[in-house]
């Protein structure tokens, strides 16, 4: 989830996640699009090739909207909600994991049920985070130059 202006709490929740997965050794990217064309908050990869997906809601409205999130289950072994501090726990099922989190750090207060990918799943899933996160790479490292007066 890129920086949102309209939205700075999910943003802090995001930064926060990332730095928790990076923590537990998970090289995590934001916005990642799936097979099935749903966009994952936040996508990351273990070192045995675990593929783990958070989806980060800022708000009860943010969560109450979204029933999209099943979606995201045949795409990961663990799949979590990312919420902020004063968020309403209960709301969160049950069979999903739940990170609390700031601009700062996380925590994981609940592990979701695990269900392995298929082998063929899990190639597709890494092929896809790989080449997203070298593009990304690219992107970033030949921006073309601009001078002080252009910025």
């Amino acid at each position: 989830m890129a920086y949102d202006p309209h939205n700075p709490c999910a943003s802090d929740i995001c930064r926060g996640v990332l730095r928790l997965l990076g923590d537990m050794n998970l090289a995590g990217i934001t916005e990642m699009t799936l097979a099935n064309g749903r966009r994952a908050d936040i996508a990351a990869v273990g070192p045995k090739g675990e593929i783990t997906i958070v989806e980060i809601k800022s708000s009860v409205a943010d969560f109450r909207s979204d029933g999209k999130w099943p979606d995201y289950r045949p795409f990961c072994d663990r799949f979590y909600f990312a919420v902020s501090h004063g968020f309403p726990k209960d709301l969160i099922p049950d069979e999903t994991g739940l990170i609390v989190a700031d601009g700062f750090g996380g925590a994981i207060l609940r592990q979701p049920d695990t269900t392995p990918l298929a082998p063929a799943r899990r190639k597709a899933m890494t092929l896809r985070f790989a080449r997203l996160a070298a593009y990304r790479s690219a992107q970033a490292a030949y921006q073309p130059y601009a001078p002080e007066a252009a910025r």
